[in-house]
């Protein structure tokens, strides 16, 4: 019984750490989330489907620093229609942190022009991870 019960915990632990695991990027290795490089993540942010370009963002997201090869059409992907996109990019950004400062002046954009007021306080937080000095005076 308790092989059993090891080899569940084993099959479990296996299962929550394989699914976004960030390669050592000095080694020259594309960061992994899901299984899938971070390339095809990239990829789609432009897929026809909201729900394949916000699982994209969520698992971006999920790599942090890592996915900072991302954050060109991560801010592309800022002014995506459905707002189900734009949150998880806004989540991704302030993830990748100081990384993402390029993406600083359209966060600060949407904190005051995004009609969702979600997305537009999840804009200020990304800033407050990327560079909370851009916040001063607000």
């Amino acid at each position: 019984m308790l092989a059993r019960a090891l080899g569940a915990l084993t099959l479990i632990l296996a299962l929550t750490t394989g699914g976004a695991s960030a390669q050592n990027a000095a080694g020259g290795k594309e960061p992994v989330a899901g299984g899938r490089p971070l390339s095809e993540l990239i990829a789609d942010l432009k897929a026809a489907a909201p729900a394949t370009r916000n699982a994209a963002a969520y698992e971006i997201a999920g790599l942090g620093p890592a996915a900072k090869p991302a954050v060109p059409a991560l801010i592309e992907a800022l002014d995506d229609p459905d707002a189900a996109v734009r949150f998880p990019v806004t989540v991704a950004l302030g993830e990748i942190g100081p990384e993402a400062a390029p993406a600083v002046p359209r966060l600060k954009q949407m904190m005051f022009e995004e009609i969702n007021d979600e997305i537009a306080a999840a804009a200020r937080r990304a800033i407050r991870h990327i560079q909370p000095s851009a916040l001063a005076g607000e």
